[in-house]
Parts: C-alpha cells; structure tokens; sequence
C-alpha cells in the first residue's frame, strides 16, 4: 500500500466518523425539540381544560347525579368486558368463522386444490334493496393476514364491500381461515389466489378484468402477484401496503427499528418453535398494540366507559375480530420477516424478488400520515426506487395515483366508517376515470363540497400530475438505508446461529399440547379471558348488569363534573403518551448509534436502488419520440391536443375522464372501425410520451398529422365539447388555445382572443431576454414557411422559455407557458407537398441581424434541461434558400426559439423554425427549388442531473 492510499483510506475513515457523529448530534436535536413540542402542546390542552373545569364549580346535586351514573357505567363497562371475553371464547369453540356483516357464499376452497391453501374465494351477496350491474367490471377485496382475524374489510356495513356492493359492483372476497394448511408458503397462496382471479373474470368475461383491493398484507402479496401474471388485473389498490420497508422519517417511523433492536429475524425462529412449527400472531397484534399504549391501555376503554349506552356494541364487534389472532407456518413468517421486512427484497435490497416494472394495470395507492405501520414513504418510495426518473415511469406505460390522508391510522384506513364514505366511495367511483388516465404519476385528491341545506356531504374527485421529486421529497433522505443494510447481514448471522445452536433441541422439546397452551397463556389472551363467566369472582355480574340497564339514570351533558372527569382522563392519557415518545426516541437513538458505529467501521455504503434506466437507452428513446412527431392522423391529433390542455390544466377532472370513456364506449358500439382499447391505450401511451418529452414540438407538428382544414375544424371542435371548463381566457390554457389556433391556422374562439386594446403596441420589440432563454429544438416539418408578422408587444413580452424547463423530467403539473404570438402561415397546404420559395427579405423588418452570423444549432439534451451550443457559422449562400423554406437560423448571441414566430426588430433572436431570412442577407432565387428543411441534430446526451 503506498502512503498516498494509506493516508486517503485515513481521510475517509475520520470523514466517516465526523459524519457519523454529526448525524446523531443532529437526531438528538430533532428528538429534543419534538419532545419539547409535543410536551408543551399537552401542557397547554391540559392548563386550558383545567381552566374549564374551575369556571363552574359542581353542586351537591351534581354530585348525587354523577356518582350514581358513574357506579351504573362501571357495572356496565364490567359486564361489556365480560361480554367480549365470553365471545371470544365461544368465536374460538365456533373454529374460527369469517366475520362478515354480509351474505355469502363459498365459491373455491383453497384447501381443494393441488397445492392446499388455508384461503377461499366467498361471493358476497347484495342486500335486499341493492342490484348488481354485470355490465361494470367485479371488485375483488383481498383481506390481509397480518396476525389478527379474517374479515377486516367488510365486519361492518360502511366498508370497502359495502361500498363495492353500493355501487353496483359484483363483489367478492378472499379470506382465510384460522390456522395455514400443513406445508404451506407464500408461492402456494400466490397460485391460489391467481386460480381465485382467473375464476371470477370468467364467471365476468364480457365485464373486463377485476378490480382487486389488497390491504396491508393483502397489498404487498398482490402487488407480487401482478408482477408475476401481470394479465390478471385491471385496476389494482393498495391500502396501507409496506412496500419500500426501510423508508421513513427520522423522529416519526419507530416500527422500522424493531428488527434491528431485536437482532433480527431470529426471533420468528424462536416463536415457530415454541409454536410447533407454527407462529402465533397474537405477538403481531401485541406489538400493534405497545406502538400506541396510551390507547391500547386507557383511551379505547375511557371511550367505552363515557359512552357505554352507545359504544358496547361497536367496541364488542371490533374486538371480536381484534382478539382472534391467526397462525402462521414457520416457512410464511420467516419469509416474510427475512425476505420482505428485514430485507427489503421487494423493490429496493439486493436479488429482489420480483420486478414490480412488470405490472400493466395501474395501481392506486392509498396511504395516510397519521399510519404508524405504513408511513407514507413505506407505501410510495417503491416508486423512486423503480423509476428513478419521470421519464423512466412515462416511458414505461405505467400508471400510478396516490391518496393520501391527513390523520387516519393504520386500522382506520380499512375499518373507519367516515374513511370508507369519503376515500373508499369515491376511489370505486372512479375506477373507469382512473383506468382512463395517461401513463405517469398522479395524485387523487378528493374535494369536499359543502351542502347548501346541510344535507349530505357531497365530493368531487380530480387528478393532479406529480413528479418522482415529490415522492422523493416526502422522505428526509437514504443516508439511512445502508445501516438497515447492516440490519440485514447482522440478521442473517443471527439467525443462522439460532439455526445452528437452539433450533435443533427447542424444535424438538415442543409438542402441540405445550404449543398450544403456551399460546392461551399470553397475557393478550389472559387480560381478556379473566373477565369470562368461566371466572366465578362475576357469577354476579351479568344479573346486576341487566338490572341496571332497567334502571339506567344517565348524568346530564352538562354536568360539570363530567368535565373533571375528561380532564383527568386527558392526564392520563398526555403521560402515557410522553412516555411513548420518551421510549420511541431511546430506541431510534440506540439504534442509529448501534449500527451507524457499525458503519461507520465497516465502511459500509449505501445501499443500492432498483436498477437505473442508462443514458443510453434514454437517448434512445428520445431518438425514436422525435422521429414519431409528425407521424400519426385525427386521432393521434385529438389525444396529442388533449393532452396537451390537461399540461396547461395540471388537473384531469373525474368527471370529464368518464365523460370521455362513455363517449368512446358510444361511438365504438356505432363504428366497428374504432380501434379497440388495447390500441386506444398504445395510442394515448405514445402521445403522452411525446407531449411529456417534446411538448413544444408536439404542438408545432400538429399540422402535420391535420393536414386538411376541415380535419383540423371537426377535431378542434371535438376536443372543446369534452371539457368545456378547459376554454379558458386567460392563464396557461388560453395562451394554449391561441397557439392551436395560430399553428393550426384556423380562426380563434371567441374564449381564445385577445383583448381589444393589445393590437395596439404591435410595432413593440420582443424582450431578447425571453428569446434568449430558448433552448433551441426544432421539430422535423415539411411545411411551407410561413410569411412572417410582426408581433404585437403585448403578446411578445409574454413570451417564456418554452422549453427551459426539462426535457426528460419537466414540471409536469403545469405547462410552461407557450407564446401567444406565433405567426399566422398565409396559405395551408399538405406536409409532403413542396411550394415555391419566395424571397425571404419581401417583409422581413428592416433592421434585422444579418444572416452571415447564422450558424447551425447543435442540441445537447440534458436530464433537466436542453441547452443549445452554437456550431460552426455555415456560409451565407448555403443559408438563403434554407431560410425561404421555415429551416432553422439561429443566433450566435443566444439560443433561438422552437417556435414558428418571425425574427423581432432590433437583433432579437431569430427563431429555431419558420424564420425568414433578415432584410440584409441575399435573397433566395425565385426559381430556387425548395428542399426539405434541416432537421436539428438529435439528442447526443441524457445525463441526469446536468444543466
């Protein structure tokens, strides 16, 4: 080793640690400060409550009220826990039967199959007052397997069934039962569940592919399962699905640091065999239940207890389910913990295991913040991880949407009423919205509208374009990641020493009976079955309890010792919470210092993404777009100007997207000629990757694929009778309509004029800044060069840099706004038709550049941007007879415009298209023969990052 590598390895090793120890002085900092904000806040609800409770002292008659309703209550509260233990008891005699609050009936039983599989297929049966639709596409609701019960989608009636059942859809439901079959693994349930999916989109063959709903569990298991027979779905929905599993943020995502606290995966091995070759899930739902303790402890039964002549049959129903934890067989749980959980092999780790870029149908995502299970980034940070750029998704074909809540937990977003009305309802009502959306990456967000007669809350739903920076954004970085790196090998040493040393003995000291016993004897189970009748401490209770009922005097609401009482459960409550955040930061600290030092010792790097799309295949691919700009007909035209507005929107109505499907729907039924979906999709596929890559030069090519007149009147007039809220007069969309109009050489709506008084200034020179700006990108035309106009200084002045923003990932929420003054041609004729060239100087201005300065552009396209480097100045008489024929002529000053407008007075930059030659250069001849137009040099770089 020479010493110039020795004192570099140096450097590196005390750079490392500087790091190492700035970055758990700064989480201190984070989990001071959080601690701090959180324990004032309580501080303050706790001081403003108190102030409350003094206002108004209580009386003797309140105290005589109160007391007798507390007693009552807690008779009440007591027997209500009496009650859930006794049906637990008598749900564990039944064997374990789904809980459903719907009829039903069982269609395939996974334990018939070739592979036995404790999983069924059931059809749910609509209500009495509810029709089925066969012509709308069956939903498909997957229920997770997360540890606790089955039926977590439809135990109440304001459910994802319900309000699948609701809208018409045939609904069905993937269940399972209490305990895996003998041999079980994940492949085995894979198969079934795909036999389950391939059998209801026979019984629905002329409906289209099933909607299929998978939550938590149920998410990540079908998002495999479509990667491996991505022919199955139609639509998919994740709901509160860990996909990316080393995601989070520091000071809020604790539940990511359990396994590396605990050592790893080693301990599913140590439950299995304590089990008999069975995990119990009851340690699952334990754990579920110490992330939150202050509401596994106290505020679910204060709920219970203020409310108990209301709440005893909502908290007996959830409890039933949330008390009958399942098991799994030990290959299941250590798959799962070691391959997904600890390994993060889904998406991100190292030989994943299946490529999720296979999926064809597109994927919703329904997430929330106030989840503690699935954080947003667990459940989205899968996409930066496949498509590390915008174009990488576009090009792709892949559609994907996002919804985010404000506040729900993990359970709340399956099992909350108010969450299935609002989120639940309106995602089945936009199934046909959604499968209608181009390729990319949109959020679904649903706006409130208020009644006017305070009747029934009403939504409205639309979709609005984002970016992989936006999913990046949500994420405070994956310096993180490779200390779960670490996790992963510190795991894998761990459990093959238990492998080695504990699992040959224990496995076998382990019978069922002691299995079995050791499984009634958790204290989940034990804290629930010590208020059974069996217990002979409450012969009493259930007598007194129906007495008391009978003679129920409830406190009136505004007594104010029922105020107190709200208080002192608020104290309570404010402490255990303290007491979370107090272990929550220990733990994150622990483990940021534990393996961080590891790390930092071992050199250990950070851990690497899915596979990167190289520059050269996205130099490719933008090759092959530009060549595809004027091809195409009507129909390329209409999706290409559709899209286009939906830029200019940033926003994609529900209502106009179904608007569009029905129209289609209409006219393929009328025209056999009509290309079918599959077609349709590849069209709207292409289109959109054009619009995306070249959005500038997607416009200008217009004519091209409209070359008649009448053509471009009919699609113009099509386009605006979809979503006449698009016809706007001023902002984006107007500039927009203006420059249809102006390229499509047709006169303007009434929406897309300008303004009486703008003609005015037309004598005004353009600003050389907003030319100059121009990235200089022209698309290949055969168009006859149009006879330049001189723009008015109002239109002029509102001219940005139409394509300074990125090529291959531009802003795709909004549209840069596109000039308004492009010029007006004086004649249409077809593309391929060569004209006659007129002497390019008959209306040029008089003082313009002189074309000796003209070079030839040479383009350089970036990953963010596209920059135009002057080449070499070509002769003066080369130039001339280009110019008459709309052929690119730059500036050396600045980069000249992809848009058709007329060199400006005064050495404005000229444009990248249609220019015509300044006063003072040589004319062309009249008998001059037109030549096709030079096209721009195409794309040499796509390097990410570079500008």
């Amino acid at each position: 080793m020479s010493q110039e590598t020795f004192f570099a390895q140096q450097e590196d090793c005390f750079s490392s640690f500087h790091n190492y120890l700035q970055h758990i002085g700064k989480l201190q900092r984070l989990q001071a400060r959080n601690l701090q904000d959180n324990l004032h806040r309580r501080q303050a609800d706790s001081l403003q409550a108190l102030a409350e409770c003094s206002a108004q002292p209580p009386g003797a008659a309140d105290w005589t009220d109160y007391l007798t309703d507390f007693n009552q209550r807690t008779l009440l509260f007591w027997d209500t826990l009496r009650q859930r233990a006794d049906n637990t008891l008598h749900h564990r005699q039944a064997g374990y039967p789904i809980l459903l609050k719907f009829d039903h009936e069982l269609l395939l039983d996974g334990r018939d199959l070739p592979a036995p599989v404790n999983y069924s297929l059931l059809r749910i049966l609509p209500g009495p007052n509810q029709m089925t639709d066969v012509s709308l596409p069956p939903v498909i609701v997957i229920d997770p397997r997360g540890g606790h019960g089955a039926g977590i989608g439809g135990f109440k009636e304001e459910s994802e069934i319900g309000e699948s059942l609701r809208a018409g859809h045939p609904t069905y439901f993937i269940s399972f039962s209490h305990s895996s079959e003998p041999g079980q693994t994940l492949s085995d349930i894979a198969l079934a569940q795909a036999r389950f999916i391939e059998l209801v989109t026979e019984r629905h063959a002329q409906a289209g592919k099933p909607v299929l709903i998978g939550n938590c569990q149920a998410g990540w298991a079908l998002m495999g399962l479509a990667a491996l027979r991505p022919e199955l779905p139609g639509l998919l929905v994740v709901v509160g699905a860990p996909l990316s599993y080393w995601a989070g943020v520091n000071g809020r995502n604790p539940m990511r640091y359990a396994g590396g606290l605990l050592g790893g995966a080693w301990m599913t091995r140590l439950g299995s065999d304590l089990g008999n070759g069975r995990f119990d899930g009851t340690w699952l739902v334990n754990n579920f239940e110490i992330l939150d303790p202050s509401h596994a402890l106290w505020s679910k039964y204060y709920e219970l207890f203020s409310s108990i002549d209301s709440e005893a049959p909502r908290f007996l129903d959830f409890e039933r389910w949330w008390g009958s934890p399942n098991l799994f067989n030990s290959e299941e749980i250590e798959t799962i913990v070691d391959e997904l959980f600890i390994g993060n092999r889904l998406t991100g780790g190292q030989g994943t295991l299946t490529d999720l870029r296979q999926i064809e149908a597109p994927v919703v995502v329904f997430c929330s913040y106030g989840d503690n299970i699935t954080p947003p980034q667990q459940a989205l940070n899968w996409i930066a991880d496949l498509y590390p750029s915008d174009l990488a998704l576009h090009s792709s074909g892949r559609t994907i949407i996002y919804l985010k809540h404000a506040s729900a937990g993990h359970l709340g977003i399956f099992v909350s009423g108010q969450v299935a009305r609002r989120e639940h309802r309106q995602l089945i009502g936009a199934i046909d919205a959604i499968k209608a959306l181009p390729p990319g990456l949109f959020e679904l967000i649903i706006d409130d509208v208020p009644h006017p007669d305070g009747g029934t809350q009403a939504y409205k739903v639309h979709f609005e374009s984002r970016r992989i920076a936006d999913i990046v954004a949500e994420d405070d970085g994956c310096d993180d990641e490779r200390e779960f790196e670490l996790v992963n090998r510190v795991s894998a040493i761990n459990s093959t020493f238990y492998d080695w040393t504990v699992r040959p003995w224990l496995s076998r000291a382990i019978n069922e009976p002691t299995a079995e016993q050791l499984r009634q004897n958790h204290p989940f189970h034990l804290q629930r079955l010590a208020w059974s009748s069996l217990n002979p401490a409450f012969w009493w209770l259930s007598g007194t309890a129906e007495l008391v009922r009978h003679q129920r005097h409830p406190v009136r609401h505004d007594n104010p010792l029922l105020a107190w009482q709200d208080f002192v459960s608020g104290c309570v409550e404010n402490t255990l919470d303290t007491w979370r955040d107090l272990r929550d930061a220990g733990q994150e600290l622990a483990f940021h210092m534990f393996y961080g030092g590891l790390s930092t010792l071992a050199g250990g790097q950070q851990a690497s993404a899915a596979e990167k799309f190289v520059s050269e295949r996205e130099r490719a691919l933008l090759e092959r777009l530009y060549e595809a700009l004027p091809l195409g007909g009507a129909r390329e035209a209409a999706i290409r100007i559709l899209l286009l507005l939906a830029r200019a929107s940033g926003r994609l109505d529900k209502v106009m997207l179904e608007s569009i499907v029905k129209d289609y729907r209409r006219r393929a039924s009328a025209d056999p000629h009509i290309p079918d979906v599959a077609s349709l999709r590849e069209i709207t596929r292409q289109q959109n990757l054009l619009v995306f890559a070249y959005p500038e030069e997607s416009l200008q090519t217009l004519p091209e694929l409209l070359p008649e007149a009448a053509e471009r009147r009919r699609i113009l007039a099509e386009v605006m009778d979809i979503e006449p809220v698009w016809q706007r007069s001023d902002g984006p969309l107007s500039t927009l309509w203006r420059r249809l109009f102006e390229v499509l050489e047709l006169p303007p709506a009434d929406f897309a004029r300008l303004p009486l008084e703008e003609p005015e200034a037309s004598a005004a020179p353009a600003p050389a800044e907003a030319s100059a700006a121009t990235p200089a990108v022209a698309p290949e035309s055969a168009l006859p060069a149009p006879e330049p106009k001189v723009r008015p200084a109002a239109e002029a002045a509102a001219v940005p840099a139409s394509r300074q923003e990125a090529l291959i990932e531009p802003a795709p929420a909004v549209v840069p706004e596109i000039p308004a003054g492009a010029p007006e041609p004086e004649a249409v004729e077809p593309a391929a038709a060569p004209v006659k060239a007129e002497p390019a100087a008959a209306e040029a201005p008089a003082e313009a550049a002189p074309a000796e300065a003209t070079p030839k552009p040479h383009i350089r396209i970036r990953a963010n941007t596209v920059i135009a480097e002057p080449a070499e100045a070509q002769p003066t008489a080369a130039a001339a007879p280009i110019a008459a024929e709309a052929s690119p002529a730059p500036l050396e000053a600045a980069p000249a415009s992809a848009e058709a407008s007329p060199a400006p007075v005064e050495a404005a930059p000229a444009s990248a298209e249609a220019s015509p030659a300044p006063a003072q250069s040589a004319p062309a001849p009249k008998t001059a023969k037109p030549r096709q137009p030079r096209r721009p040099r195409k794309p040499t770089s796509t390097k990410p990052g570079n500008k």
